[in-house]
């Protein structure tokens, strides 16, 4: 086990935040967590953990432990009549672990492709797009209790899941490393097309709706709407779409007939974020070295030289704006250490 101190955390997240961890493990197995949980001098540290990066807001310097989750693996662990259930360790590429299902003939998480990150937070954030979330597959995840260093399973109901969010960044936010993640995906196609985005794109190209097309036309949509982090440092979508009664939305589409929501519960309904925000003013527009991406409202991005500071200014501007025009609260999704 190999411990760095002022490690440079720049090239570990997608914002590319100019930031450093105070201590810095890479774990990839665990014997390396074991050791980790033997040291007094770390146990004692707070310990910040971290996957693809790609949904944080770093610090200038991240205090106590930073650990970054590297295990590796993917498999076929049960098959029945109905579904079949796939494991993946928690520091697997979510778009790649996505990819090499559909190539072994299962499917489910399609339109989940090209989401940033690793596998291992995609249950913390309940991540989603296009009509599909995490939960709607996730049979069960294999946590690391950092109290006793055992291993604890969370079945799906156990994970408290809900829009964006889980157990895991509430009750059990510091308590359990995400080790692995099972799936149970289901052996009857049932595809997901109610966004609009995905029929075109599938009409445009003539292609029939198959897991595999529909995983093209969600990689070439986010593609087209979303900056590269590789090119430009962002963390997708910035801000959550917010969630308003029938009366508050009917009462907006009479003001703003053009309104873009969608059905969510029983008398509710999710505003689309991005929208408000380009209506708002800040589509394209710049605040010192970060701004609102030109070809999609919803993702912040960072011109260059950004610190956290930067896009907490930022983002504040944006919520006020739009609280102000439409009476909307809109909240950030990514985590701020």
């Amino acid at each position: 086990m190999q411990v760095h101190t002022q490690f440079d955390l720049s090239s570990l997240n997608t914002l590319h935040l100019r930031s450093s961890a105070e201590h810095f493990v890479d774990l990839s197995s665990p014997e390396t967590l074991q050791s980790l949980l033997n040291d007094p001098s770390l146990r004692k540290l707070r310990w910040n953990i971290l996957g693809g990066g790609s949904n944080l807001v770093l610090p200038a310097m991240v205090q106590g432990l930073v650990l970054k989750i590297s295990n590796q693996g993917k498999e076929l662990v049960h098959e029945d009549a109905n579904f079949w259930f796939v494991k993946v360790q928690a520091g697997e590429n979510w778009h790649e672990f996505v990819q090499w299902t559909l190539q072994n003939g299962y499917w489910g998480l399609e339109n989940l492709s090209l989401i940033p990150g690793t596998a291992g937070a995609a249950p913390i954030q309940n991540i989603g797009a296009y009509g599909v979330e995490v939960k709607d597959t996730l049979w069960e995840v294999s946590c690391f209790d950092l109290h006793s260093g055992t291993l604890k399973n969370f079945l799906n109901k156990e994970c408290q899941f809900a829009y964006r969010d889980s157990f895991f960044k509430n009750a059990g936010a510091g308590k359990y490393i995400v080790w692995d993640v099972t799936f149970r995906l289901p052996k009857k196609n049932t595809l997901h097309l109610e966004y609009g985005d995905i029929k075109k794109e599938l009409e445009r190209k003539q292609a029939a709706a198959t897991p595999r097309s529909i995983a093209e036309a969600v990689i070439h949509i986010r593609q087209t709407k979303l900056p590269d982090p590789k090119v430009i440092g962002n963390a997708g979508s910035f801000f959550k779409n917010p969630i308003v009664s029938e009366q508050q939305r009917n009462l907006l589409l009479q003001q703003f007939p053009n309104l873009v929501s969608f059905p969510y519960q029983t008398g509710e309904y999710k505003l689309a974020a991005g929208w408000l925000i380009d209506q708002a003013g800040w589509k394209g527009k710049k605040l010192g070295p970060v701004g609102m991406y030109e070809k999609q409202a919803l993702v912040l991005v960072n011109h260059g030289g950004a610190a956290a500071d930067d896009v907490w200014k930022l983002a504040a501007e944006v919520v006020s704006d739009v609280k102000n025009k439409f009476a909307v609260q809109i909240d950030p999704e990514p985590i701020r250490w």
